[in-house]
């Protein structure tokens, strides 16, 4: 009883983690099974087939694909934008700044359903066609507020000082952002980036609600769970998370390999 008192927290924590991490588990295991029937939720017998023909079902890779590039633009989009005005709320002072901060929190308190029905009415009374660039706006607009908080926090923890001793340096105004403000800044702008990526990808709600015809991987997911869910799925789902992991693990060896460097032997 002493040793767990001692390690509750310890304990408490990687029961937690696993609590997270066995839905992924549980996917992973299914992507090799080869069920009796439509629906992929029993256990039957060990089979690659769906690794090795990952596209098999019609439509899937399709919806994956506009799916990424929805995200991918989505990103770029929010995290240019999403910067700007991270920079501009640290940095400058002006009129309606305490209320701007309050208002960037509102897409991530407001429930999605709520933000959804009204982007889906802000596109109905513009006469917008529902499609590709209704959904990529929507995501750019909901993931927005997620980079701004991620860069701001990171801003706000700069040390000024570097920049003022660039500029002692004679170093210009862009020569300064480029070279000092930006490489410090970095792993803010690459952590709303990243969340922003996942989020846009990940979205099911906002986008059906706006996607008209248009059919990305989360709905093509909901749809073929009504008819039967093909293992392909689970292959694709784990296929994700495998990566998601492995950037996550390059990025924590990349930066302690980075402060070993700059330790001094």
């Amino acid at each position: 009883m002493r040793w767990i008192r001692r390690n509750l927290v310890v304990i408490a924590g990687l029961l937690t983690l696993a609590y997270m991490i066995l839905p992924n588990i549980v996917v992973m295991v299914f992507s090799f099974n080869k069920p009796a029937g439509r629906f992929n939720y029993s256990w039957r017998e060990f089979s690659t087939d769906a690794w090795k023909d990952p596209c098999g079902v019609a439509d899937l890779c399709g919806s994956l694909s506009l799916s990424l590039q929805i995200a991918a633009w989505a990103t770029v989009g929010a995290t240019v934008l999403g910067t700007m005005i991270a920079f501009a709320l640290v940095r400058y002072r002006f009129r309606a700044r305490g209320s701007i901060n309050s208002l960037i929190f509102l897409p991530m308190a407001m429930p999605e359903v709520v933000m959804a029905a009204s982007l889906l009415t802000l596109f109905l009374n513009m006469g917008a066609e529902l499609g590709f660039w209704t959904v990529l706006i929507a995501h750019i607009m909901f993931c927005l507020s997620f980079v701004v908080t991620a860069v701001k926090a990171r801003v706000m923890s700069m040390d000024p000082r570097l920049e003022e001793a660039a500029r002692d340096l004679y170093a210009g105004p862009v020569q300064t952002f480029v070279r000092v403000t930006l490489p410090i800044a970095a792993p803010g702008i690459a952590a709303g980036a990243l969340l922003a990526f996942a989020l846009s990808f990940d979205d099911f709600i906002i986008t059906n609600f706006n996607a008209g015809s248009t059919v990305t991987f989360p709905m093509f997911v909901w749809g073929s769970a009504q008819r039967g869910t093909p293992v392909q799925i689970n292959v694709i789902g784990t296929a994700m998370f495998v990566i998601a992991v492995v950037m996550v693990l390059a990025g924590q060896f990349l930066s302690s390999r980075r402060k070993n460097n700059a330790q001094p032997q």
